[in-house]
């Protein structure tokens, strides 16, 4: 009973303590309270950027604040003036405390990194050119959420506003052309040296990508310049040893040998500058073999499927790099990486063991990829070969197939290319020697920059919406630009809904991969699932460079080569996907 009434007197004393008498009414009172002036608690700013977060207080006359993070005192404030350069989250309490209590809340702090433009000039950094000469530059710049400015330079001085500039000099000198983005968060820059010659002055090039070529007895050599002068002035003289007239005239040369054998050639230019006679001389070694030499018979273990990939670099492209549907994981680093993960992509096998082959994707207009055979192809007249893609009704990406057989039988795909002509080979629309250059963006989610060899330009635009790999751009490829050539086919694509959103890539008749033809894919199956289905193709298809039908008893490897140069919206780039290749004659 003592301990009760102890008790209830100290509880006397703390309402007494805790209260006032004023006109006999007795108040309370209250602790402070802090009303943050973010519904969430969560402030954003950029890196290096200062934000003020100022809450509004009740009861708070006379209070102390405190603003601490990781046992840190921040300020003492009422307000906090925040400011990182390391992107990230911060934890921050924010505690205000008067003699009737305190008040006390935790906030967040997201820094986030600043939307500074990265801008490419498309094409290469370094040009020599001729005075009057012009020069399409365009320049690309990545997507921000803010507002951006571009502006083009010549040696310091502004000269435009576009997002293309044409460059043309009247004078000799060095120009440095430099393309400008800005925007609040920050700018950057690329830039293009050009060294303006007069005419007179311009070097003289040409030059061959070897000296050593084979082929088999009645059939066209090609042997063409990888870069030359375009020049009027220039005398071309090719020399045969052992013949005493010339067997050329051009900058280029056409050679056939009726024989098996060795044949020298002796190849010279001669143009003159400033009273001057300049004359590059090249000799070439040519192999000459009989047709079948090294023809590999196949046995009771030859398998029909492919048995190597030699080749494989893909154009820039929406799953090139990218580590969900493409399936790459980041150390495909090298050619040799790029070509393993290509041979498991295709080797793939269901949960039984079946084989069950995946697609590999060649990306832009002239990816490509070579295969071979633990045996030779054999020509039937018929169907030979059958290569699987994806196609759908509605869903054609066109690949164009070339075949080649081991001529100097040392087991490498290093002879002549021979394309199956198609439904389109002919055509005054088809492209044959399409070239196009690829330029590495110079920085991460950009959209990669293409020109080819009839002075059009264009990008492979980069999707956020379906993928977040660093680059299009493959991770193998050390060089900042490369050059893929094939032949071009008329795109069919075309949207269907007027306001792209629906997409149509439509088939063509027969002769690609990848492609819903009603001919070669021998199957009335829609493929509704988009699985591995395949079109198939004849040996007796084959053409030469100048599109004329050529006789191969057999090929050794196959190469199949993206052969169109289109997007679909928001689709993206029409890439060819293969899942596998093999020679139907065993299988039919």
């Amino acid at each position: 009973m003592r301990k009760v009434l102890e008790f209830l007197f100290l509880s006397v004393i703390v309402v007494v303590a805790s209260s006032c008498n004023i006109d006999d009414v007795i108040t309370t009172s209250l602790p402070p309270k802090i009303l943050l002036d973010s519904e969430t608690g969560i402030y954003t700013v950029k890196e290096g950027r200062e934000i003020i977060i100022a809450p509004n207080y009740e009861l708070a006359e006379g209070a102390a604040y405190s603003w601490t993070m990781n046992g840190e005192v921040l300020s003492t404030s009422p307000s906090l003036r925040f400011l990182s350069e390391e992107i990230g989250s911060y934890f921050i309490t924010i505690a205000v405390t008067t003699d009737a209590g305190s008040d006390e809340e935790e906030i967040r702090v997201d820094v986030i990194a600043l939307e500074i433009p990265i801008v490419t000039i498309a094409g290469s950094k370094q040009q020599t050119v001729a005075i009057g000469t012009n020069i399409n530059l365009n320049a690309s710049v990545r997507n921000s959420s803010l507002e951006t400015s571009l502006a083009w330079s010549i040696n310091g001085e502004m000269v435009s506003g576009d997002s293309s500039y044409t460059f043309s000099a009247d004078a000799v000198g060095n120009y440095t052309i430099t393309a400008t983005a800005t925007n609040d968060d920050g700018t950057h820059s690329d830039s293009v040296e050009i060294r303006v010659l007069n005419a007179e002055d311009m070097p003289f090039v040409w030059e061959f990508a070897s000296e050593n070529y084979h082929i088999v007895a009645g059939r066209k050599l090609l042997i063409t310049p990888s870069e030359t002068s375009s020049e009027d002035s220039v005398t071309y003289r090719w020399m045969q040893v052992g013949r005493e007239e010339p067997i050329g005239n051009d900058s280029r040369l056409i050679f056939t040998a009726e024989s098996a054998g060795e044949y020298i050639i002796t190849a010279t230019a001669t143009t003159e500058k400033e009273c001057e006679m300049i004359t590059i001389t090249h000799e070439f070694a040519i192999t000459v073999y009989e047709e079948g030499v090294f023809y590999r018979p196949k046995s009771g273990a030859s398998k029909a499927d492919w048995n190597k990939v030699y080749e494989y670099t893909p154009a820039p492209g929406q799953f090139i790099n990218e580590t969900k549907t493409g399936g790459f994981d980041g150390s495909q680093t090298t050619p040799e990486a790029a070509i393993a993960y290509a041979e498991n992509r295709m080797s793939e096998v269901d949960r039984d063991g079946n084989p069950y082959p995946n697609w590999v994707s060649l990306g832009g207009f002239g990816g490509y990829i070579v295969v071979g055979f633990d045996h030779s192809i054999d020509n039937s007249g018929d169907y030979d070969i059958g290569i699987l893609g994806n196609s759908f009704s509605g869903s054609s990406e066109p690949g164009i197939v070339w075949v080649m057989q081991d001529e100097n039988g040392n087991g490498l795909p290093d002879d002549t290319w021979y394309e199956l002509a198609g439904s389109e080979t002919g055509k005054a629309e088809t492209i044959q020697n399409y070239t196009v250059t690829y330029y590495r963006p110079s920085g991460t989610m950009m959209p990669v920059l293409w020109i080819d060899n009839l002075g059009n330009s264009g990008e492979i635009d980069y999707l956020t919406q379906f993928h977040r790999q660093e680059y299009y751009y493959p991770l193998w490829i050390e060089s900042d630009s490369y050059t893929l050539t094939g032949t071009c086919l008329a795109p069919r694509n075309y949207d269907a809904s007027g306001n792209g959103s629906y997409w149509v890539n439509a088939e063509y008749d027969w002769g690609y991969v990848d492609n819903f033809s009603s001919i070669d894919r021998l199957t009335g199956d829609e493929n509704a699932t988009a699985d591995a289905n395949a079109n198939h193709f004849k040996i007796s298809n084959a053409i030469d460079f100048e599109c004329q039908p050529i006789h191969l008893d057999y090929i050794d490897f196959v190469k199949v080569q993206v052969g169109v140069n289109a997007k679909s919206g928001w689709l993206g780039e029409l890439s060819t996907e293969v899942c596998g290749f093999y020679d139907y004659n065993l299988k039919r």
